[in-house]
């Protein structure tokens, strides 16, 4: 048998949190370091692979419509599905047509072995450059440095999908974001399921950061989520340094203490408050953003507008509003009082509303101001980029300001962000 010298082509494609984002782009690295060449998922590749997401039941249609639209674009694709809806649900996964393999989290990390014990005979032959693609990655990287959740949030399914605790060291860590900066990436987000828990050797999170700040060049480091339990004075003096984006994600869910007791939630919305005027407090100009579910099980009217009133109050930088979405085997799928769907979609546009609103008032703090933004792509002639503190920039240049990290001056309210003068 004669053996082939190309490889295929890879399309790599990603649902739901950084954390999905990290592992694809790992994945990435490791595809490419066996000679596989990658290109953009509306490509047509030999090989189209998704990291599925199942945190809600609109997850679960966007894998699948996702997988059905790669087989419409390239019938003689193969497609693989990896990820938390493959672990929960491999079997429907496996009846999409077009869907060869189907590896739930632990097995992922086999697929290059998979793909490289395949008939080298039965894979198409193509050459795609994917030049542009390669590119808009060493922008922003994502580092996977915790995996897994024990805390069995009663609406979460992530603790049955991604149960199995583990953590990346602090060598290792450091070593990818060194190997990162040396290729140009600019920006490095720490990702995980639970990474406020991080500990490796008794290296904490605050151990963490203070590592690879010290020994590497990174420009920018940013976190990807944090639960109000796990901030300390002690880990929020790590944002002295000022590579560390001002921007935190923490969620909060529900502004009621007794909806946050049926979502076994670990803290109460005094908690929240407390460390939210924590982290103002430590970090200038700061950005704060946010989860809220509306609808969860027995949630009444008041209850809700303890919410609405709470995120009001608190004036995040964004809010990300899902309508509560029953999970198999989660405790609160089988809960009583579920609230009907008319109401969780009238509680929504509400929640959403105030979204928008807080949104822009947020972003309108920084006009007139002079801000680094690291530039990302270029869209219809317009260029569009993020501020530290996670304000999106668009502006126009002749120039190629593809991965450069530059002072801009923001002048007004654009689209979902501001405009800014280069």
């Amino acid at each position: 048998m004669v053996k082939r010298t190309e490889r295929p082509t890879v399309a790599l494609d990603s649902l739901g949190c950084k954390l999905n984002q990290a592992e694809i782009q790992s994945l990435a690295r490791q595809l490419t370091e066996a000679g596989y060449r990658l290109v953009a998922p509306a490509d047509k590749a030999d090989i189209y692979i998704l990291n599925t997401c199942t945190v809600t039941h609109v997850a679960d249609r966007k894998s699948r419509h996702m997988l059905r639209l790669a087989r419409r674009r390239n019938p003689a694709a193969r497609l693989v599905a990896i990820g938390c809806y493959a672990e929960r649900s491999p079997h429907e996964l496996a009846r999409i047509e077009g869907v060869d393999l189907v590896l739930g989290n632990d097995q992922k990390w086999h697929l290059l072995k998979l793909l490289e014990d395949a008939d080298n005979r039965s894979w198409p032959s193509s050459v795609v450059s994917s030049a542009s693609h390669e590119s808009s990655r060493r922008t922003r990287a994502f580092i996977k440095v915790q995996d897994g959740c024990r805390n069995f949030c009663a609406y979460c399914i992530v603790p049955f999908v991604r149960s199995r605790e583990e953590n990346v060291s602090a060598d290792k860590v450091t070593a990818l974001v060194g190997g990162l900066v040396a290729t140009g990436c600019q920006e490095v987000v720490l990702t995980g399921t639970e990474i406020g828990t991080y500990n490796c050797n008794d290296t904490n999170l605050r151990g963490l950061l203070e590592r690879i700040l010290s020994e590497t060049a990174v420009a920018r480091l940013r976190l990807s989520s944090l639960q109000p339990p796990e901030i300390s004075p002690e880990l929020i003096e790590s944002w002295r340094d000022s590579r560390l984006c001002p921007h935190f994600h923490l969620s909060l869910q529900s502004g009621s203490d007794t909806v946050l007791k049926r979502m076994k939630r670990r803290y109460i919305s005094a908690d929240y408050r407390r460390v939210v005027s924590l982290i103002r407090d430590s970090v200038p100009d700061v950005a704060i953003t946010t989860d809220v579910i509306v609808g969860f099980p027995g949630e009444t009217e008041s209850e809700f507008q303890e919410t609405y009133d709470f995120c009001r109050q608190l004036e995040f930088a964004r809010i990300h509003v899902f309508p509560f979405s029953p999970r198999p085997g989660t405790g609160a799928a089988t809960m009583p009082q579920q609230v009907s769907e008319k109401e969780k979609k009238q509680r929504s546009r509400q929640m959403l509303a105030l979204a928008r609103e807080s949104a822009q008032s947020f972003q309108q703090q920084f006009l007139g101001k002079t801000m680094d933004v690291l530039w990302e792509q270029k869209s219809g002639g317009v260029w569009s980029g993020l501020t530290g503190n996670y304000i999106k920039v668009y502006a126009r240049s002749h120039e190629n300001l593809t991965n450069q990290l530059l002072p801009v001056k923001l002048v007004k309210l654009h689209r979902d962000g501001v405009w800014g003068e280069v």
